[in-house]
């Protein structure tokens, strides 16, 4: 496949995963009702409100793969557009961006298990 085809492939396949994303956590929000128990109000379509949600976390994890091909495929641009916008200063700035996540990660972490 050659690399054009294969970035149209994931970009149209990102757009249509994260409008499902999208539809599914506007469908868990404000359509199938929270709660407890077995009523026959937390189903939508025959699935139940965990089973929209399973689909939801699933659909989220196959963005990030393809999220993760797409930034793969275009790395070039990335750089090339980065060097022209800042500079010699670009790779500075790519590891900054990477130590800021990495500390938001840890404070994530630490806060979760306060």
């Amino acid at each position: 496949m050659k690399k054009n085809a294969l970035k149209y492939f994931i970009n149209v396949t990102l757009f249509i995963d994260l409008t499902s994303i999208a539809v599914l956590g506007l469908l868990l929000g404000f359509v199938i009702p929270k709660g407890q128990g077995g009523s026959f109000q937390n189903y939508f379509l025959g699935l139940h409100r965990h089973e929209w949600a399973d689909i939801h976390l699933s659909l989220s994890l196959l963005f990030l793969i393809l999220l993760v091909f797409h930034v793969w495929l275009n790395w070039t641009w990335v750089i090339q557009s980065t060097k022209r916008y800042l500079g010699d200063h670009w790779k500075n700035f790519f590891w900054a961006i990477s130590f800021a996540w990495f500390i938001i990660l840890v404070v994530g972490w630490i806060v979760v298990k306060l």
